[in-house]
């Protein structure tokens, strides 16, 4: 096997031509049976086997810099670095990352995770390299979808200034987790189609080349001249006309094609960007037949397709997406937004029944939030479907365009608190703290699926803006019995006992029962509170929990600083009582990679965690006998 020979960064330089379509072929088998079994990003890694062979080729690493746009299409990337064989822990608690992470290896220079960042790490990284004096090259990879988004422009613009070699790879695939929108798409799917401008560019290559001794540096040079021949067939030439020398489009699955025009990309004294079309999920077939279900994929049947374990319960996406609908239909003022993903948010059944109703608008985080506004300013009701760790982007607009003017835009924030596999730049984990600080913002955590759709019904005559927040994964459907009213405002109170109160929000609330039932075993009386609104909380059912209990216990599944505990803290701190307070929340770190089981426990908000926080409370200790039944 050609990949058994590749164990160090730069082995990939040492295979024959010959042997590229074989190497890609294992890379591919190596990237399916690794998936298959662990999950993992897979159409997007499966498309681009080639151009990262390519880059490895015409490229020295680590001295050169490679920097990868969102970064789950870096897997080839890292067995080619030599990190093949911890793909057995592939985004496994302390095993290998699904993103680069410069604490893995030296290779990877720059740590990703959100769109549309590449240019612009990619442009400081050769900046500082210049002041530095180090004249080695820098690559940003992006994807056409990630050029939807806001800041891959506003770095465009800024590299159109440089004057040293700088290389951007555009993988084009036409997708980006969802089919691509707007007018980069248009424009992109122009030159794509172009067919009369490749022929005739790759009919005068071929012709100037065949001139002995002088045809391939006419070539090179006509290539390096903006005004060539290019712009005469392909309208617009969007890059040319800022500055930045446009080379392609270039088949990208022909290795030896793209190491050529990455040489000539590397004599070019500016910013460059090299076209490379791509098909995701190429060479498995269920991949390249539905890529957006093979984007990011749990374990599966690899002969098949089929997912291993589907869920038997409806997700909390899939709770939305129903109540939603049913919303919409009752309500012609009800308009949804996605930001490139109507698919794992859940809004894809209401985009098929009100398409004129749904506006997509790429991965432009930013632009939704505003764009919600202006929406509402207009007496709609719009409503913006965003994970979690993707809506910090939008803080500004949700501040400044949102929430300054009340403005009754409802974000449905899926993902929050932790995911699992996708690690760091992935966990939901800090916008109870973001958005609490917001004048006029209001947050809702559901306890269950039932409080959910309950919630989506109320948010339909809420005049103000409102968040509504809840998990990755199954939805809860315990507590079934206990649905009150929601009225704003004001928690429900499930048990209603003395001494300790559990005062948990959102997906606290199922591990809050546990906890009361492992406490209850050992004689204490316990009050269970679910929160239900995080902001604002319920000032007056913690002022009477304080006349008759000892303790509170806050939950959430969010960072300590800013969070729904340390509100709860900072009022019951404001008046007169004795009440003592333990906040459970993740601690003020970056949650890394693995099973969302371990890393609760990791992070100590899991059940026995909590229950040994509890016990071990110096009050309870001494003040035992005082607090038990």
């Amino acid at each position: 096997m050609v990949l058994e020979r590749i164990n160090e960064p730069n082995d990939i330089k040492e295979v024959d031509k010959e042997e590229y379509d074989i190497l890609a072929e294992e890379i591919r088998e190596f990237l399916i049976d690794k998936i298959s079994v662990n999950g993992g990003h897979l159409a997007s890694n499966l498309g681009v086997v080639e151009l990262t062979m390519a880059l490895h080729i015409a490229f020295e690493l680590p001295q050169d810099k490679i920097v990868w746009d969102v970064g789950h299409q870096s897997y080839t990337h890292k067995i080619l670095t030599g990190r093949k064989d911890e793909f057995n822990k592939l985004r496994k608690y302390g095993g290998m990352s699904g993103f680069p992470k410069r604490r893995e290896s030296d290779c990877d220079c720059f740590d990703t995770g959100h769109s549309s960042t590449s240019i612009s790490a990619g442009l400081g990284i050769k900046n500082g390299n210049i002041l530095r004096g180090d004249e080695s090259h820098v690559i940003s990879i992006i994807g056409d979808g990630a050029l939807t988004g806001g800041m891959a422009y506003e770095a465009l613009n800024n590299a159109a200034g440089l004057e040293k070699n700088f290389i951007i790879v555009l993988n084009d695939n036409n997708m980006s987790i969802s089919k691509n929108v707007g007018g980069m798409s248009k424009y992109l799917t122009t030159v794509r189609a172009g067919s009369a401008y490749i022929d005739l560019k790759n009919e005068v290559v071929e012709k100037l080349s065949s001139i002995p001794k002088i045809g391939d540096k006419l070539v090179t040079k006509i290539r390096r001249t903006k005004s060539s021949i290019k712009q005469l067939v392909i309208p617009g030439m969007l890059f040319e006309d800022m500055g930045i020398t446009y080379l392609g489009p270039v088949d990208g699955h022909d290795v030896e094609g793209m190491v050529k025009i990455f040489n000539e990309a590397k004599h070019i004294d500016h910013a460059v960007i090299v076209h490379v079309l791509t098909r995701k999920g190429k060479g498995y077939r269920p991949a390249e037949k539905y890529p957006d279900k093979f984007h990011g994929v749990a374990p599966f049947d690899k002969e098949t397709g089929k997912i291993l374990e589907k869920p038997e319960k409806p997700t909390y996406t899939e709770v939305f997406s129903k109540a939603f609908v049913k919303l919409a239909d009752k309500d012609n003022d009800v308009v949804a937004i996605s930001a490139a993903m109507p698919d794992g948010t859940g809004l894809r059944y209401f985009a098929d029944k009100y398409p004129e109703r749904f506006f997509d608008v790429g991965i432009a985080e930013e632009h939704a939030a505003t764009f919600a506004a202006g929406l509402a300013s207009t007496g709609l009701k719009p409503y913006v479907a965003i994970y979690s760790s993707f809506l910090q982007r939008a803080y500004d607009q949700i501040l400044h365009d949102v929430c300054i003017q009340d403005l009754p835009v409802t974000f449905m924030i899926d993902r929050a608190g932790l995911v699992g596999g996708d690690g760091e730049t992935h966990q939901g984990i800090f916008d109870l703290s973001y958005l609490s600080n917001i004048p006029n913002m209001n947050i809702f955590a559901p306890k269950n699926k039932y409080e959910l759709a309950d919630v989506v019904k109320f948010s339909a005559d809420f005049s103000h803006p409102l968040a509504i927040r809840y998990p990755r994964g199954e939805a809860y459907d315990g507590l079934k019995e206990y649905r009150e009213p929601i009225e704003y405002g004001k928690s429900e109170i499930i048990y209603k006992e003395k001494d300790i109160a559990l005062i948990a929000a959102g997906s606290m609330v199922g591990t809050a029962v546990e906890v009361r039932n492992r406490l209850k075993k050992e004689g204490y009386s316990v009050t269970l509170v679910n929160a239900r609104f995080v902001k604002p909380i319920d000032e007056e059912c913690l002022e009477n929990l304080s006349y008759t209990h000892y303790l509170y216990v806050t939950m959430e599944e969010n960072v300590l600083n800013g969070g729904f505990g340390e509100t709860v803290l900072r009022y019951v701190s404001s008046i007169e009582n004795n009440v003592k307070v333990i906040n459970i929340a993740i601690p003020n770190l970056y949650v890394e990679h693995g099973n969302i089981d371990i890393l609760k426990k990791e992070s100590g908000v899991d059940t026995e965690s909590i229950v040994e926080k509890i016990l071990n409370f110096s009050n309870v200790a001494d003040y035992g006998k005082g607090i038990k039944d």
